[in-house]
């Protein structure tokens, strides 16, 4: 066991302890962060607006503080921005993490504290490597170099406020001594996307990366323009102790068949992480297993609430706190954080896979969806059955989307319209949707009930378009790298059809 392993496990033994202590005591964990919460904001102007003096607890906080969307906390941040203080938290606010979503032109400034930016994203980072270290003891991801994929920042207009993607906030504030194995920052967030590519490449072909850290996708890029710079054959051929690729932002399950090509090793393990720009929420944490669920992460300043997505359609706002979820069903997250949201819906939904300890998926966004049958057709579904027609038909996708398409004159049937982009294609592409079809039926019962003798909801219909179409429009829309993502599922038609303008 090397030195830098020594110095991890010395810290890493007492924080998963306290992992173990939130798994055991949930309840009592957010509990306890709930009234830090109330207390430390109870003399800020949201506090005094909602009377947070006056709550002693959860049904307190529910009937004084109204569920938030962005729309009307916008007004607030905006002040925020403009260099105001102690509207949602008492500690100074400098750092905004800017989020866009997927093909939204609107962009979301989420404010980061001091004390969120530690004990949240922060903490969330370093609980990934302790977790990882306990998995595997002589790990060299500690002795060796990183790799990690930022955004740019940029100076707002009133020179206090900093904006960035959450990566690049990430990124300009570590300390020092974290950076010590770490890419150059400079290069990682250059803001241009090719210009940031090029230099990755240049500078890292020659360096013993152990580890990397991005989205999958944009990762993906990365890695096919090094085998080009070189002339290798894999990534393995170019940094020979790769062991370890920590990912978020998107599901994996596309492209894990292009991954094993690129990096065809076993010994090669994929940890992901969910971390948004409003929080740190889970950790995949079992290695031997593979399960891809993530535990949910209890004491990093966050309270968390959640809706039923079933009632967030009907516009029902009604929370429950995790004392009251249950396994498989679709909610909509809330969440509290000593950031500053409160009851903030960011737009995502999960499913808890078990309750001994709390740990979920994430099944898709509140607005990407496709229910205009009554299907319910989740992002979560659609991976995995583009995932199961890639395997079965040693196919790589890309990208994708889909939408509904309905038949003339009849609002009530139609079917699904997706678009491919393959890296490789299938040998036949009317294999390749059936196979697709059939699990869509067999992960989904809503769908398959729809799909019944083709009553309401009729067979696929599907386009094979261009390589490079979806990297056009994302060059178009100025969301080329950092965190940008497709949009995956849609309950109308106007992105599918931005893609042909």
């Amino acid at each position: 066991m090397g030195f830098f392993n020594t110095i991890i496990n010395k810290y890493a033994a007492k924080r998963l302890s306290e992992i173990d202590n939130f798994k055991k005591n949930p309840i009592q964990t957010q509990e306890k962060i709930f009234f830090d919460l109330i207390l430390k904001a109870k003399n800020t102007e949201f506090g005094k607006k909602y009377q947070y003096s006056t709550i002693k607890n959860y049904n307190d906080f529910k009937q004084n503080v109204p569920v938030q969307e962005y729309e009307t906390l916008k007004p607030y941040i905006e002040r925020l921005l403009n260099g105001e203080q102690n509207i949602f938290f008492p500690q100074k606010i400098n750092w905004f993490a800017k989020s866009s979503g997927t093909t939204d032109a609107r962009s979301k400034f989420i404010p980061i504290s001091k004390d969120f930016l530690e004990s949240c994203h922060f903490q969330g980072g370093n609980d990934v490597f302790f977790i990882y270290n306990n998995s595997f003891p002589n790990t060299k991801v500690f002795s060796k170099k990183t790799l990690s994929i930022g955004g740019c920042t940029s100076i707002s207009k009133n020179g206090n406020a900093r904006i960035g993607d959450l990566s690049a906030v990430i990124i300009s504030n570590l300390p020092t001594w974290s950076q010590i194995n770490t890419i150059n920052k400079k290069i990682v967030l250059i803001p241009e996307w090719d210009k940031k590519l090029d230099q990755i490449v240049k500078s890292t072909y020659n360096k013993d990366i152990s580890q990397i850290i991005g989205v999958p996708s944009w990762l993906k890029v990365l890695l096919e323009n090094l085998l080009d710079f070189t002339g290798k054959n894999n990534i393995l051929e170019i940094w020979h102790n790769l062991e370890l690729f920590v990912h978020g932002g998107i599901s994996f399950s596309p492209y894990k068949e292009s991954y094993k090509k690129l990096i065809p090793s076993e010994k090669m393990n994929y940890l992901e992480t969910y971390n948004a720009s409003e929080g740190f929420f889970g950790i995949q944490d079992e290695f031997i297993t593979k399960k891809n669920d993530f535990l949910l992460m209890l004491d990093y300043g966050i309270f968390y609430e959640f809706i039923e997505l079933t009632d967030y359609h009907k516009n029902n706002l009604k929370t429950i706190p995790l004392s009251e979820v249950k396994t498989d069903v679709n909610y909509v997250l809330v969440i509290s954080t000593n950031g500053g949201l409160w009851r903030y819906i960011i737009g995502d939904t999960v499913q808890f896979t078990s309750k001994n300890p709390y740990k979920f998926i994430i099944t898709g966004r509140t607005k990407h969806f496709i229910n205009c049958f009554g299907e319910e057709l989740m992002i979560h579904n659609a991976d995995t059955a583009i995932a199961y027609a890639c395997k079965k038909t040693n196919s790589n996708i890309k990208e994708y989307t889909a939408a509904p398409l309905f038949y003339e004159n009849n609002e009530s049937q139609g079917t699904h319209e997706w678009l491919f982009e393959f890296e490789k294609e299938p040998e036949n592409i009317d294999v390749f949707v059936k196979l697709l079809d059939e699990k869509l039926r067999e992960v989904n019962s809503d769908y398959d009930a729809k799909r019944f003798k083709n009553i309401t909801i009729g067979f696929p219909k599907y386009t094979i378009v261009p390589k490079g179409t979806f990297l056009k429009w994302l060059e178009t829309n100025k969301k080329l790298g950092g965190q940008n993502k497709v949009q995956r599922l849609s309950n109308n038609r106007k992105f599918l059809e931005s893609l042909f303008p």
